[in-house]
């Protein structure tokens, strides 16, 4: 957590570790499986490709290039960049350490909200292997395993394989086809060895594929029958609870998908003073996702979404540290380098634009469509040409080229036995170069039948020109309208000095008290979607005050802390409402907070365990008025108030037979606090069927028996005991010009057992 190996108690952070124990207790997969169980965390990964991530209440919740996270990543210390590439699937993980609060000192560049540390295995000097394979319902199927293979006294390989495949929960009501599956597999070769006493080298490839389906939306407005129109406006009081209603789709090469490849050398050498270590690292994905955002199965209705990234980036850091009696200290020194290429599109047809074009009144037809009354109109003169069915997109092309330097240091001076101070200090530029391109519609069979009626002199006939047919619908802001078919750049860059300031004060061997004043930071940028966009960096102070306690004869320790922080200018993307087809735009606020965190764990007997944590949180916008012109300035910014994690085991020895170990976890998130904001956003209350907002809960249960050699293992588990789903998201760009909303939902409870053996 501080650039130094340390015991738990003395890092004066908040932080909470998840272990390889508990990874295994909740059968996890992804960072996406254990927010629930680290209070104050949220991971939203749904969409592997497109997560969100939020950490004490701050996320970005933006999909576009040109904003970077709120919350950093970090995969053996090394930066994992942006939302596309960085929700991978776990591969031999040690632990994960979740640092709550700004940390810009020693991590770097966005991290304003927090960061989260994953640790892997590096290889060992012992021969070991181990296999695993899970069955669960639905067709699931997930299998992992690892080698780790000495060579000669100072090397050694460790090679890591994890494959899943899944049939999924949901079912098209129509067809029956899986709307849910899973199909992913990853692997992992690392290889360490020393050169002489004082060097050591340790390099990795990571390589993943993802091929699935993109998540499944659920309709939730009652349609009327065919060729019926919802009504407008929307009535979301009498939205339908997608856990109760059919899934219907019809969505257009659906699919999301992921290439993924990584590799890091770190190289350490000891000097009579200290440590230098080198850590070079490049990593490269290219990411698809397509989803349905009208959720039906009607063509004159239909819109989807598409979201396609490619990003290499590459980074180096040295890092200098040491230690003395009265000294601790790190210093390093740090570049990154990221081209990024983003398109953003959306897919209707002619059918659907049509029923925008009738909504919205833009037609001087009787029936109020355009393509339809058209189409009609030359059936009537037996003329065979139609303009229905066509297929219609229309997208932005963003590219991004960052380039991140960054000097650091950070010293812990030990006042005496007991007290410490600690000065940190960052220093970071980024720079950044990005572009737009945003070309007309494209819909090449629409215009070939509109140059034919034009050659038939339909057109003259009808008394219209022919470009009354030829318009955009989706990109249609004054920039986007003015600039079509133009290139568009911008460059700009931020800096920064990230200062910490830390106390601690150990009362006695067991009982430590700090108080900090830490700085965040991340990078100013660009909106993908608003042609000329900029916006400033992001800044966060947080103050923070607590506690870490053992009590060795009662076999419990504890921690506790107090924390206010004030966060300028923070970048979030929304849809604007104010035009007459909304659009996303990235929107900056001033938010304030103040909280608490509690961790604690208690070994009661020797097979007994038991652990809890908690987080209070109370944010507030400090300034905000949003785009459609409404003052939030002092209401919640929708973060709940309280969320905990409860869990324990307990483990019977069966001397000859094994062991059999029982494990059961449970987490909670409070209700979302509700703004004027989030309800014009359509985030919060709306609807009694849907209760958006609602207090989670989540309990996984776990029973696994091991041979007395450890060899071989088997175990029954179950995800989501109470079955509770949940909507994690809403699909609503089709809501005011097409009467559609779609709903997404979280996994239903899950069964399953596994089997593993190891040498």
């Amino acid at each position: 957590a501080q650039s130094r190996e340390q015991e738990l108690q003395d890092v004066p952070i908040a932080l909470q570790v998840v272990n390889e124990q508990m990874l295994d207790d909740v059968a996890a997969e992804d960072l996406n499986d254990i927010d629930m169980f680290v209070p104050g965390l949220v991971v939203e990964g749904q969409q592997p490709t497109q997560p969100r991530f939020q950490l004490r209440g701050i996320s970005t919740d933006d999909f576009g290039i040109g904003t970077d996270p709120a919350v950093g990543v970090y995969i053996d210390g090394v930066y994992a960049g942006r939302g596309g590439g960085v929700l991978l699937p776990f591969t031999d993980v040690e632990r994960i350490e979740v640092l709550k609060g700004p940390q810009g000192t020693l991590f770097g560049r966005n991290t304003a909200a927090g960061a989260v540390s994953i640790i892997t295995h590096r290889p060992g000097p012992d021969a070991e292997g181990r296999a695993r394979m899970r069955l669960a319902e639905d067709g699931k199927t997930y299998v992992d395993a690892m080698a780790n293979i000495p060579v000669g006294e100072d090397s050694a390989f460790r090679l890591n394989g994890v494959f899943n495949e899944g049939d999924g929960w949901l079912r098209d009501a129509n067809t029956g086809e899986d709307l849910a599956p899973e199909d992913n597999w990853a692997t992992r070769a690392g290889f360490s060895t020393r050169f002489g006493d004082n060097t050591t080298a340790w390099i990795t490839w990571d390589h993943e594929e993802l091929d699935q389906l993109g998540q499944a939306t659920i309709g939730v407005v009652a349609l009327p029958a065919a060729p019926g129109l919802p009504p407008l406006p929307v009535d979301e009081s009498a939205y339908l609870d997608p856990r109760k209603t059919p899934a219907a789709v019809d969505v257009d090469g659906n699919e999301e998908s992921r290439r993924s490849d990584g590799v890091t050398l770190i190289v350490d050498h000891a000097f009579e003073w200290g440590n230098l270590t080198s850590t070079s690292a490049w990593r490269d994905y290219d990411s698809l996702n397509r989803v349905e955002e009208d959720g039906t199965d009607r063509r004159y209705l239909y819109v989807d979404s598409v979201n396609t990234e490619s990003n290499t980036n590459f980074y180096q850091e040295f890092k200098f540290s040491g230690s003395s009696d009265r000294l601790d200290w790190v210093a390093g020194a740090s570049y990154f380098r990221e081209s990024a290429d983003q398109t953003s599109e959306v897919n209707v047809y002619t059918d659907s634009a049509d029923t925008m074009v009738r909504n919205l009144g833009l037609a001087p037809t009787p029936d109020g469509s355009l393509y339809g009354f058209t189409t009609q109109v030359m059936q009537m003169y037996g003329i065979p040409l139609s303009l229905m069915g066509h297929a219609w997109n229309e997208k932005f092309v963003n590219t991004l080229e960052t380039t991140a330097y960054a000097l650091y240091g950070d010293v812990i001076w030990h006042v005496n036995d007991r007290f410490n101070l600690t000065v940190g200090l960052r220093y970071t530029r980024d720079e950044k170069d990005f572009t737009w391109f945003n070309d007309h519609r494209y819909a090449p069979t629409l215009d070939a039948t509109l140059d034919q009626m034009e050659a038939m002199g339909i057109f003259a006939m009808l008394g219209v020109p022919k470009d009354m047919y030829v318009f955009d619908i989706a990109f249609i802001d004054p920039p986007a309208m003015m600039n079509k078919g133009v290139k568009n750049g911008d460059s700009d860059s931020w800096d920064d000095i990230s200062p910490r300031f830390v106390a601690d004060y150990h009362f006695t061997d067991n009982l430590m008290g700090f108080a900090s004043a830490a700085k965040g930071y991340k990078a100013g940028g660009f909106n993908a979607l608003q042609i000329g966009s900029q916006f400033d960096n992001e800044d966060v102070w947080n103050y923070e005050a607590g506690i870490k306690h053992v009590l060795p004869e009662q076999r419990i320790q504890y921690d506790a802390s107090v924390y206010y922080y004030v966060y300028d200018n923070r970048q979030a993307i929304r849809l604007d409402t104010t035009t007459a087809i909304p659009r996303y735009v990235v929107d900056t606020s001033d938010l304030e907070a103040w909280g608490m965190d509690f961790n604690a764990m208690w070994q009661a007997t020797a097979a007994l365990a038991l652990d809890f944590n908690a987080a209070y949180i109370d944010s507030t916008y400090k300034d905000y008025v949003t785009p459609e012109g409404i003052d939030v300035s002092g209401q919640p910014t929708g973060v709940p108030e309280w969320s905990f994690a409860a869990g324990g085991s307990y483990l019977w020895d069966l001397d000859e037979y094994g062991s059999l170990r029982a494990s059961l976890r449970y987490g909670y998130r409070g209700r979302t606090r509700c703004s004027d904001e989030s309800l014009s956003q359509g985030t919060c209350g709306v609807s009694p069927a849907l209760d958006l907002g609602e207090a989670q809960e989540l309990a996984n249960l776990r029973l696994g028996w091991t041979s007395v050699d450890n060899r071989f293992g088997m175990a029954l588990y179950g995800e989501n005991l109470l079955d509770n789903q949940y909507v994690s998201g809403m699909g609503t760009y089709g809501k005011t010009v097409l009467g559609t909303v779609g709903a997404r939902l979280t996994t239903p409870r899950i069964w399953g057992v596994e089997f593993s053996v190891a040498f």
